[in-house]
C-alpha cells in the first residue's frame, strides 16, 4: 500500500489588511488554531500568507481561511468558536457556503450577541421551524436542538407572530419519588424545568423574562399541565421528548390550535422511562415521519456546538453502545 502524500504550497493575498489582521487573530491566533486542525504549517507576512501540507489539508485550510475572510469583510465578526465551527463543516462537506450558513440571524440577545446556526443541520432545523407547524429536532445533547427552539419561540414573540409561548418538559418522576419533596406540584417539578428557564435568560434580561411570566406571555410548565388545552396563537416547545410516554405525545401533538408552532426536541438515546414504557418520541418518529407539516430533522456527534470534548463524550458512548449492540447479536 502506498501511503504517500503529495504535498503542496501555497500562497493566499488577502485585499483589505484590516480584515486579514481580524481573520489572523490576536497574535495570529485563528491561524494556528487552524493550522492545527488541518495539520498544516501556515505562515503570515503582512496580508499575505503561506501554507505547506499535504495537497488535500492544504486546500481545505485554503477554503477556510478564504470564507472566513468573506465573512469579515460582509461584516460578521469571527471568534474563535466561529473558526471551531468553520474548520467542522468544511472538513465535512467543503462544498458548503458559510455565509448561507452563519448569516440566518435568527434573534439578537438582550446582550446584543447573534443567535445564528453554526452548521448545515442547525440550518436545516431552523428552516423546518420557519417553514413547518411542526418540527422536530432529534440527536445528542449539545447540538443547539432547545436553544434555537428558544431563540426562534423569542423571535417570533417579539415580532408578534404569536401571543405567547409555551416551555413545556415531561417530569418523569412527577410520581411517588416528588411526592417526598416540600411544595406544591409546581414546586416539585420545577427543577425539571430548570434547563428551559436557563436558555430563557440567556436571550433576554431577567427582569423582562420575569414580566413576560407574569403577564402569561411566557409559560413555563410540565407536560402533564398541558392536558386538556387548546393552545391558539403560540410557540409552543416541547423539550426532552424522549421522556414522554406514547400516551403523552399523542396528547401533546392534539393539543396545538390555530396560528400556532410546536417544536419537539430530544435525544432517543437518552430516554428515562422505565424499560417497559415505550418513547413517546421514538414512536412518532415511525409513526409521523412524511405527514406533510410535519418536518423531521436529525442530528449527530458531528454536529455539537458546545466545549470539544462533549462531542468526544457522545462519541465515546456511541461507541460503547455499539460494542454492547454487537456483543448482543452474537
Amino acid at each position: 500500500m502506498n501511503n504517500y502524500q503529495e504535498h503542496s504550497s501555497a500562497e493566499l493575498t488577502f485585499s483589505d489588511i484590516h480584515v486579514a489582521n481580524e481573520l489572523f487573530g490576536a497574535h495570529n491566533c485563528n491561524l494556528k488554531r487552524i493550522a492545527e486542525a488541518t495539520d498544516v504549517n501556515i505562515s503570515a507576512r503582512g496580508n499575505t500568507i503561506s501554507i505547506k501540507g499535504d495537497t488535500i489539508s492544504s486546500d481545505l485550510a485554503k477554503n477556510i481561511l478564504s470564507q472566513l475572510y468573506g465573512l469579515i469583510k460582509d461584516g460578521y465578526p469571527v471568534y474563535a468558536k466561529d473558526v471551531e465551527y468553520a474548520t467542522n463543516v468544511l472538513s465535512r462537506d467543503s462544498n458548503v457556503n458559510l455565509k448561507d450558513i452563519f448569516f440566518d440571524t435568527v434573534y439578537v440577545t438582550s446582550k446584543k450577541s447573534t443567535i445564528t446556526p453554526k452548521n448545515p443541520n442547525q440550518k436545516e432545523y431552523i428552516d423546518a421551524i420557519r417553514n413547518f407547524d411542526i418540527a422536530f429536532g432529534i440527536g445528542p445533547a449539545g447540538t443547539g436542538k432547545t436553544y434555537l427552539a428558544m431563540a426562534m419561540a423569542v423571535a417570533a414573540l417579539a415580532k408578534k407572530k404569536v401571543s405567547r409561548i409555551i416551555l413545556t418538559r415531561p417530569a418523569v418522576e412527577a410520581g411517588e419519588a416528588l411526592g417526598f419533596l416540600p411544595g406544591d406540584l409546581a414546586e416539585k417539578v420545577n427543577p425539571y424545568l430548570r434547563p428551559l428557564y436557563d436558555a430563557l435568560h440567556d436571550m433576554m434580561s431577567f427582569e423582562k423574562a420575569s414580566n413576560l411570566i407574569q403577564q402569561d406571555a411566557i409559560e413555563v410548565a410540565p407536560l402533564a399541565f398541558m392536558r386538556g388545552r387548546t393552545l391558539n396563537d403560540s410557540f409552543i416547545i416541547l423539550d426532552e421528548a424522549q421522556n414522554s410516554t406514547t400516551e403523552q405525545m399523542k396528547m401533546f401533538l392534539t393539543r396545538i390550535g390555530f396560528n400556532s408552532k410546536a417544536v419537539i426536541t430530544g435525544d432517543v438515546t437518552q430516554s428515562d422511562l422505565p424499560s417497559n414504557r415505550p418513547s413517546g418520541l421514538i414512536e412518532a418518529t415511525e409513526l409521523l415521519n412524511g405527514i406533510d407539516g410535519i418536518k423531521f430533522v436529525f442530528f449527530t456527534k458531528h454536529d455539537v456546538v458546545r466545549h470539544k470534548l462533549v462531542q468526544k463524550i457522545v462519541n465515546a458512548y456511541e461507541l460503547q453502545e455499539n460494542r454492547r449492540t454487537s456483543q448482543t447479536a452474537t
